[in-house]
């Protein structure tokens, strides 16, 4: 399983994002993630520390959709793939339900549907292809024209089974948020690996998001889980897999304790069938910091 570092939450200057993928890189770590919240631009922020970090891999998680055509996607991350020299990773998704109709004002009516058939246009504008789709929901037409070192791989974010053998059947793979170890055993890993096989594809790759932190005070950490966090909890699409792990909230996932407990935290994840992760770090202070670099240093 592959160590990665999530950087760049919504409050974070882009200074402090190219000091963390720079740490990243020096601890050898396998590459950074960020996910398009309301924070800084992802995708331009991997392209400013793509420049400046040359051997990590360079990951969004995700992208949402709504709002944005895939002719406009596929433009940004095709000119990125470019800057970075084909280092990559595209998620995207279709965000939720109150975030696409309360402040985009746009319908959530058929979400799959809408990420099929974006896909189905994405896929050949980030190859450099033309794109021929007029859907219920999504029409594009025509071909980009920028040079780029192959088309970046795309990550669906896939918890249901519909989403999941999408992401099997047409893109490399699966991004995670709020999925415990055990529910991935059970569900995200044999549902979109059947789904790969059974249209002739590679193994998946499963990126999980998790939270970490060694600690002499896992309480704290989980506080400060529920205050920064506890907002994923309110999200039907993550009620249902945290409630499928059997934890009330975003806290109880949570890896928080000493050195051991986090290593075997994580190793629970790599035996679910998880191929990557990215590593939030939830530290109180410098100390609980440079513990929890060191514990994911030692796993690279």
């Amino acid at each position: 399983m592959r160590i990665a570092l999530n950087i760049g939450s919504h409050h974070h200057g882009l200074d402090t994002i190219r000091s963390e993928a720079a740490q990243a890189a020096d601890d050898g770590l396998a590459g950074v993630w960020m996910s398009q919240i309301f924070g800084p631009d992802a995708l331009t922020a991997l392209t400013v520390i793509g420049q400046e970090v040359l051997d990590l891999e360079l990951g969004v998680s995700i992208v949402p959709i709504y709002g944005r055509h895939p002719f406009a996607l596929a433009i940004q991350a095709r000119t990125v793939q470019a800057a970075v020299g084909g280092r990559l990773t595209l998620g995207i998704g279709p965000s939720h339900q109150v975030v696409v109709e309360v402040l985009y004002g746009d319908s959530y009516a058929k979400p799959y549907t809408y990420t099929k058939e974006y896909l189905q246009a994405l896929l050949p504008l980030l190859a450099g292809e033309s794109a021929d789709v007029s859907g219920e929901e999504i029409t594009a037409r025509g071909k980009l024209e920028i040079d780029a070192p192959g088309a970046p791989p795309v990550l669906i974010a896939g918890l249901g089974p519909k989403m999941l053998r999408l992401a099997g059947a047409h893109a490399a793979g699966t991004t995670l948020w709020m999925v415990g170890p055990t529910t991935i055993a059970s569900h995200i890993t044999p549902t979109i690996t059947a789904a790969a096989a059974d249209a002739g594809r590679p193994a998946p790759r499963i990126l999980a998001g998790v939270t970490a932190c060694v600690t002499d005070d896992p309480d704290a950490v989980r506080a400060r889980s529920a205050a920064e966090q506890g907002l994923y909890g309110s999200l039907p699409a993550y009620q249902r897999m945290l409630q499928a792990e059997g934890v009330n909230g975003p806290a109880d996932l949570v890896i928080a304790g000493d050195e051991d407990t986090v290593v075997r935290g994580l190793e629970r994840y790599a035996e679910a069938g998880v191929t990557d992760v990215r590593v939030s770090v939830l530290a109180g202070h410098e100390t609980e910091r440079d513990r929890t670099r060191q514990v994911l240093r030692s796993l690279t």
